[in-house]
């Protein structure tokens, strides 16, 4: 089998993944997803795709992540591997489809507005 390639995106986080034949090792950034990802929560989000393809500990998985913090980073890595599981196997996008790991969550902080403490707040109005 070949190397597979997907991107995902989540907020500001951005993972390229390079899926491959293997044991079930997941490198992000040189280190072991366990060392990277040390709240479970993550790492079940992470595991989440080849656990419902039951594929978990089929492939090898190289992850370069970048930007936003680690909830969008695991979330971005998420929908990098299921995209990637769906390129191999086309039977398993229903079941992931359904479950909403294909689908990029589109929401991104605003912008913070001139004139305004933040985005949407603004300064108290005085009467007098």
């Amino acid at each position: 089998m070949e190397v597979i390639n997907t991107i995902g995106r989540r907020k500001a986080a951005v993972a390229r993944i390079y899926l491959s034949d293997g044991k079930g090792q997941i490198t992000i950034n040189k280190k072991d997803y366990k060392e990277y990802f040390p709240k479970e929560t993550l790492q079940y989000v992470v595991e989440q795709p080849l656990k419902l393809a039951e594929v978990h500990g089929k492939y090898d998985i190289k992850v370069n992540l970048d930007g936003g913090g680690f909830k969008g980073q695991a979330e971005a890595l998420r929908l990098a591997i299921s995209r990637a599981l769906v390129k191999i196997d086309p039977e398993v996008k229903p079941l992931l489809k359904t479950q909403g790991l294909l689908t990029r969550d589109p929401r991104e902080v605003e912008r913070k507005k001139p004139g305004q403490p933040k985005a949407r707040k603004k300064f108290q109005f005085s009467k007098r």
